[in-house]
């Protein structure tokens, strides 16, 4: 069994952090005196973590009413600042040496914020967190996913500052919010103005709803990797003998190497998984589909890479070499041009986890 300190070290990649999901608790009350912010369920450290972190057990829905508190709190510039810079800051302790961290410009404006001026001021953030966390002896490579809400009528306009932003520190598209009802295609418009600008981007599918919104994202739309994605896990077949049977749709899933941003423990939170023993990504990972590992939300789930890689090797006793299969795999699906991606791994990952292959012998 790998000892947390040991996965503590290891390199990190995370393709699905949310950034309004991701808040300290304490900056979240700081900000929230300075701003006037009267909404939060508590006012004790303590007791609005435990919120956090229990008020969304088993239902998507629920999960994602308590953003309202998050998003409420980041409404001006000094606060996405330093949400942006602390999220850079904590994943890099984590030992997380690149993430894509996904935030909705759309939901940052109640105080009169621009688009332009949310996503100029989270990426100030993110610049000044790779700063300090430099300082303290970590390197990390911090890059922004632009998400439209699938609820709104924006993703035109989010796709096209995508667009704007690609040399800025924008790498890449996402759509998220509620799945039921509100499916992808009704956001083709905005597919197509990405993909004839040659710009990536990523879908929320598969998630609360089942293959047909992994079928539209893929088919219709286009997506480049599925965000969850985890109910692909309904067209693979278990037969009584122990062989396995992929539906057409988990074939072409697996064919095409399509990313998948799994995401165990805020799966088990809002129900999408009974455990993470249960969890599908212990059958993919056996089937070799292109699973990556990510926090979805660090503050909901109360959750960091580590403490998920550790509930992997406890559910399925993964060694080193899994987490490292699992760490590339990131790698090689992040938007990034590949020559950057390639520098990573053989640079930084594959070094690192060859390291500690060797302090601890396996």
């Amino acid at each position: 069994m790998i000892s947390p300190a040991v996965i503590k070290a290891v390199p990190k990649v995370v393709l699905h952090d949310h950034l309004d999901g991701g808040l300290r608790v304490k900056t979240i009350l700081e900000l929230a005196q300075l701003h006037n912010y009267t909404a939060l369920p508590y006012d004790n450290e303590e007791q609005l973590g435990n919120w956090f972190h229990t008020a969304v057990q088993g239902s998507l829905e629920i999960y994602l009413e308590t953003f309202a508190h998050t998003v409420g709190v980041m409404q001006t510039p000094d606060a996405l600042q330093r949400v942006a810079s602390e999220c850079a800051q904590d994943l890099a302790e984590d030992g997380v040496v690149y993430a894509e961290i996904r935030f909705a410009p759309e939901l940052h404006t109640a105080k009169g914020l621009s688009y332009r001026e949310v996503i100029d001021n989270v990426l100030i953030g993110f610049a000044h967190g790779e700063a300090e966390a430099k300082a303290a002896g970590k390197t990390i490579r911090v890059v922004a996913l632009l998400t439209a809400m699938r609820m709104a009528d924006v993703s035109l306009e989010i796709a096209k500052l995508v667009v704007e932003y690609r040399d800025r520190g924008v790498v890449g598209f996402d759509i998220a919010g509620k799945e039921a009802g509100y499916p992808p295609t009704e956001h083709i418009e905005a597919f197509q103005y990405l993909q004839r600008n040659n710009a990536h981007f990523t879908i929320h599918a598969g998630e609360a709803f089942g293959l047909k919104s992994i079928w539209e994202a893929i088919q219709f739309c286009g997506t480049e990797r599925l965000g969850h994605g985890v109910r692909i896990i309904d067209d693979v077949t278990v037969n009584p003998d122990g062989s396995v049977t992929l539906g057409d749709l988990a074939a072409y899933v697996r064919d095409r190497r399509i990313p998948l941003e799994l995401c165990p423990k805020s799966n088990v939170d809002t129900g999408a998984a009974a455990s993470i023993a249960e969890h599908p990504i212990g059958l993919l990972r056996k089937l070799n589909f292109r699973v990556t590992l990510n926090t979805d939300n660090r503050l909901m789930s109360d959750t960091s890479m580590s403490s998920e890689m550790s509930s992997l090797v406890e559910a399925f006793d993964y060694s080193l070499r899994d987490l490292e299969w699992l760490t590339v795999n990131g790698m090689k699906s992040s938007f990034l041009p590949f020559d950057q991606r390639l520098d990573i791994i053989n640079h930084i990952i594959k070094p690192g986890y060859a390291r500690l292959r060797e302090q601890v012998g396996s």
